[in-house]
């Protein structure tokens, strides 16, 4: 395997470790907005704020990890990316800085009103920021970019556009719903387990639904993604994604929660692998190839060089942080946690 290839199997990884751990994220954001009115949404936003909090912000270093990758290894990649896609993602950036300060504000905030302010700009950011980036996936797989297209609103507005943002919204609201099941489940929260359990079986039907309607849709938009989704290795990843699916529903009914964690992340990461397999060999269908796009070969090699020191570095921190956040040692929550209401507020009273 060439050097570039090595590259962007990393840059692959990389995607898909920001799509489960980021994502996880988005969809709490997701179940937060449409939580209810203040009195009615109190305890399942609070479980929100609360299993967020630990690790919220490592979840980005993916994020930093795949633009690092992207603009060192794949600069004609970058280049034509961000040259054609630049608003939408602008509004994907934007939405990270909004939902940032919303999360941050909204707790030390007393009174209601601007907690309900902070929380609709965390809520509807939290929205707004995967479905851009999911839109910018999807405008790539139609071909419409290719080095050297001017920025137009046809790159990212398109049907496959469309149904690849949403998708992305329902995955993430997905991933959300199960690792909130297990973390109520954790803190021995029984309404909420029923709550979130609900949410995530909904979400499961909504992504069947806009899965079987972005086929069609891609058949005759995204022709060459949708020949490797539907052949191959790219079909063997797609059913082994939905097999993770059903095996995530079942877990949540049976209550398993800490292996349903796993196999919903199994589930969006195999979809992210059987999109980048179903592109070989390309970054960008049908124009721009993982050699065409790639630097120089010695920028190439100290590339893979560095990623293994920083996975041997940041590796084992991350996961020792997901390890102790998931056996509930970094927070605890107790039920007077969520029943305490600050006066005037939706969420636990503080000390004074």
């Amino acid at each position: 395997m060439s050097i570039e290839s090595v590259i962007a199997w990393v840059l692959l990884v990389l995607v898909a470790a920001y799509a489960c751990a980021g994502g996880t994220d988005y969809g709490a954001g997701f179940w937060d907005l449409v939580a209810g009115g203040a009195e009615r949404g109190r305890r399942p936003r609070w479980l929100v704020d609360h299993a967020m909090a630990p690790v919220w912000e490592a979840n980005n270093v993916w994020l930093i990890f795949i633009l690092v990758v992207m603009w060192t290894g794949f600069p004609v990649l970058f280049q034509t990316v961000f040259s054609a896609m630049w608003l939408p993602l602008a509004l994907a950036a934007v939405g990270l800085v909004l939902r940032g300060a919303g999360f941050a504000l909204r707790k030390p905030t007393r009174r209601l009103a601007g907690r309900r302010v902070y929380g609709a700009v965390f809520a509807v950011a939290s929205l707004l920021t995967p479905f851009f980036l999911g839109a910018v996936v999807g405008g790539l797989a139609t071909g419409r970019v290719a080095p050297g297209t001017p920025a137009s609103a046809d790159a990212w507005s398109n049907k496959t556009s469309v149904i690849a943002g949403l998708l992305t919204v329902a995955a993430t609201a997905y991933l959300g719903a199960v690792n909130l099941t297990a973390d109520a489940r954790r803190f021995g929260q029984t309404p909420l387990v029923g709550y979130f359990r609900l949410r995530a079986w909904a979400s499961l039907g909504a992504i069947a639904v806009l899965a079987c309607v972005g086929l069609g849709i891609t058949h005759d938009d995204a022709r060459y993604v949708y020949d490797g989704l539907t052949g191959g290795t790219g079909l063997l990843l797609v059913v082994l994604a939905a097999c993770c699916a059903l095996a995530t529903a079942v877990l949540l009914h049976v209550t398993a929660t800490g292996w349903a964690r796993l196999t919903a992340a199994a589930s969006v990461a195999l979809v992210v692998f059987a999109w980048g397999t179903a592109q070989r060999p390309y970054l960008i269908p049908t124009s721009l190839t993982v050699s065409q796009a790639a630097g120089a070969s010695t920028t190439l090699h100290w590339l893979a060089l560095v990623t293994l020191i920083a996975a041997v570095l940041v590796g084992p921190p991350l996961v020792l942080l997901y390890r102790l956040d998931t056996k509930g040692a970094l927070q605890p929550l107790t039920d007077a946690d969520l029943r305490r209401a600050a006066p005037g507020g939706d969420g636990p009273e503080r000390p004074a």
